[in-house]
């Protein structure tokens, strides 16, 4: 057990060098390029008190749930520990149980959930369950196992974004599927081309994957999130909006609720 929590036990290790800038953190850049997963977060959950207030308050469990991928991943990074390398894999597990849970549409639920979506997340938690016990068992594979599931994710935005008549959904939509090409690219180049990058000292496309994907996916949690009001709420008129300024759209998007009415299932997830 205590090996596990040793710098160096994981059997993980990526294309930047292992203590080339300080010798207290195995992977400087990798470690520090985690930082937006803990300056966003606490934006986000303040852009949806509404939201949280008048759709679902387990919105917040997503970008919490972000903090914790955060600080796991800046630990495994720092000292390429096994136990580092679990949490990080078994935090990003648990991002995807709860947007599935949140945000799944009903109109696919599997005949036996009967719509239910408290039911369905109940299935949801108990799979993550096994998912982490498993993951626990064979953590060399839990890498590719977790890039597997953002390929259905990305099928699905696609399907919602043909459904969708906002053209502003459309454009933030289309850019949310381009940064996580882009991620998936800068993480597959990392492990496959180690050797090319570091032949021209550039050795750091992992880091540059952690900020792609922050980006891409709570960009995704926020159209699923408009999307969930619009298919199962639409009396609520999501809007989707950007903060600091509404028409730069660049900025951070959130939906907000033009009708504050307020429906007896909000306690679902």
């Amino acid at each position: 057990m205590w090996h596990n929590l040793e710098p160096g036990s994981s059997p993980i290790d990526w294309c930047e060098g292992n203590y080339s800038i300080t010798p207290l953190i195995a992977e400087f850049v990798n470690t520090f390029s985690n930082f937006l997963f803990f300056l966003l977060p606490p934006v986000l959950i303040h852009l949806f008190k509404e939201y949280a207030r008048f759709v679902n308050p387990a919105i917040h469990v997503i970008w919490i749930l972000l903090i914790v991928v955060g600080i796991s991943s800046a630990y495994f990074h720092a000292t390429l520990s096994l136990i580092g390398q679990l949490l990080d894999e078994v935090a990003i597990l648990w991002v995807f149980m709860a947007a599935f849970s949140l945000f799944f549409p009903r109109r696919f639920f599997p005949y036996f959930f009967h719509n239910d979506r408290k039911l369905f997340s109940m299935a949801a938690v108990v799979l993550a369950i096994f998912a982490t016990g498993l993951g626990c068992l064979h953590p060399a594979a839990n890498a590719f196992a977790l890039m597997s599931l953002g390929f259905p994710a990305f099928l699905l935005l696609i399907h919602q974004l043909r459904r969708c008549r906002c053209e502003r959904v459309f454009r933030l939509g289309i850019r949310c599927a381009a940064i996580w090409m882009l991620a998936v690219t800068c993480w597959v180049t990392d492990r496959l081309f180690c050797d090319a990058w570091s032949s021209i000292n550039f050795p750091y496309l992992h880091g540059l994957w952690h900020i792609f994907i922050f980006i891409a996916s709570y960009t995704a949690c926020v159209l699923f999130a408009y999307f969930s009001v619009k298919d199962e709420r639409p009396e609520q008129t999501p809007i989707l909006k950007y903060w600091p300024r509404d028409d730069f759209e660049l900025g951070i998007p959130y939906v907000s609720i033009r009708c504050y009415y307020k429906s007896v299932s909000n306690n679902e997830i």
